[in-house]
């Protein structure tokens, strides 16, 4: 079975991580993807749903939620 890219067009290498965001490849990993066995691109394929989420809160941080006088919730 054929590994697809998980190239989305979304092509934005964040300056910090490293790491594209729209599809959490480094630019190692992007420009080697074709010459890469389905085994080598698996190998990265599975580590995108942790960086991606891990990117995602770099993007996108929480608000702080404010919280009322003496703790209450």
């Amino acid at each position: 079975m054929s590994v697809p890219s998980p190239c989305n067009d979304v092509c934005r290498m964040h300056a910090s991580s490293g790491l594209c965001e729209g599809c959490g490849r480094t630019i190692e990993e992007i420009a080697a993807w074709g010459g890469l066995s389905d085994a080598g691109r698996a190998r990265i394929a599975a580590l995108l749903p942790a960086r991606m989420a891990a990117l995602h809160r770099q993007l996108f941080p929480e608000p702080a939620i404010e919280r009322p006088p003496g703790g209450a919730r």
